[in-house]
């Protein structure tokens, strides 16, 4: 199972770390495995998040996940996007942006730096709409229920999130932002960009309901497991649902990414040293993802997703508060691994305690995606 599941990452590690000595000696080979480090510990609630969307497509969309959107991980949020940031910013063709980043790392840390106000208003926007729709909606299964109880109750008020999330970047933009318009557009953008996609997969997701109700007369379970995310084999999203299931993610992948991004430029400039080192720590997440799955492990952890949730959450805050403040990176990874392993912990308890029989045995079906 280990094998199977992290057989590619563990290759891609022995290339990418055989490369990085190529390229660096013994000091890119180091620092590019302190940045796989530090992506696997700033994303672990990535895996855990993604996992719970994975759950719900196809094996055809699953795999896709794992192969085309690894492709876009790897060599688009983690090579490309830097280049394509310093070359709108300092208005350079590609070519130019990257020469830049080979030839003058200083002057690309520089103007990374300079756009990274605009990029923490977008993911830390995008991030929070998605923790307060989870914790403005009315759950079953409460880690925090003193805290999670009334989110719930005054969650009912519509478009609360959207409130909640503007009056935020608004505050961040009047208190700390230098270039105000550009920071508040940033953050408006994340906040389309997630009601956008997320509205987008909801609709054909129902579709995709009502084209299995009107074929199986099976209408009202089926409906109800797509919307809970569960298992059952008429909840698979697939055709436009999975599509829209899978650029959800590329768009969910990248906005937890964007910290990660920039935060390597604290271990290293070098742009192929960056890429190495990141996208083996993407491969790691990618394999955890569908390690979650296979093994049926938030359902039967219930808890971890809120963990995970609480974690975005945490990670919002930290990067709209980076408009203005530097906030380390081990503060922001600590927290979310902390939140998780809390989450953790209290689904064991809750485990032990006979709470697992709430958990049907249906929810513990594992979706193969034969990757």
């Amino acid at each position: 199972m280990i094998l199977r599941t992290f057989g590619w990452s563990f290759a891609v590690t022995a290339v990418g770390l055989l490369a990085a000595f190529v390229y660096g000696n013994g000091t890119g080979l180091a620092l590019v495995a302190v940045l796989a480090v530090l992506e696997i510990s700033l994303s672990f609630d990535n895996a855990v998040v993604n996992a719970k969307v994975l759950d719900r497509m196809s094996p055809f969309w699953q795999k896709i996940f794992l192969t085309v959107g690894i492709a876009i991980a790897v060599f688009g949020m983690r090579l490309l996007f830097p280049l394509v940031i310093v070359g709108l910013t300092a208005d350079l063709g590609p070519v130019q942006a990257f020469d830049l980043a080979l030839n003058d790392h200083e002057r690309y840390r520089h103007i990374m730096d300079d756009a990274y106000p605009m990029i923490a208003a977008f993911g830390g926007v995008f991030l929070m709409m998605l923790f307060l729709d989870f914790v403005f909606e009315e759950r079953a299964d409460k880690w925090l229920p003193w805290l999670e109880k009334p989110l719930a109750r005054i969650g009912k008020l519509d478009q609360l999130s959207v409130v909640v999330a503007g009056g935020s970047l608004a505050l961040v933009s009047w208190l700390w932002a230098e270039n105000t318009g550009q920071v508040m557009i940033s953050g408006v953008l994340g906040m389309v960009t997630y009601i956008l996609v997320n509205g987008l997969g909801e609709l054909f997701a129902e579709a995709g309901d009502d084209d299995e109700d009107d074929e199986d007369g099976d209408g009202e379970g089926a409906g109800e497991a797509a919307r809970t995310g569960g298992p059952s084999a008429l909840a698979l999203a697939t055709g436009k649902a999975g599509f829209f299931l899978f650029l959800y993610l590329e768009v969910l992948d990248a906005s937890f990414s964007f910290d990660g991004v920039i935060g390597a430029f604290a271990i290293s400039t070098d742009p192929i040293i960056i890429a190495l080192g990141l996208g083996i720590g993407a491969m790691y997440i990618r394999s955890l993802t569908v390690f979650l799955v296979r093994k049926g492990t938030l359902h039967e952890y219930v808890y971890l997703e809120h963990g995970a949730h609480w974690a975005i959450g945490a990670l919002a805050v930290c990067m709209l508060v980076s408009v203005g403040h530097h906030v380390p990176e081990w503060l922001t990874g600590g927290t979310g691994a902390g939140l998780i392993i809390a989450a953790f912990a209290s689904s064991v308890l809750r485990n032990r305690g006979g709470g697992a029989d709430a958990v049907s045995g249906g929810d513990k079906q594992l979706h193969s995606t034969g990757v």
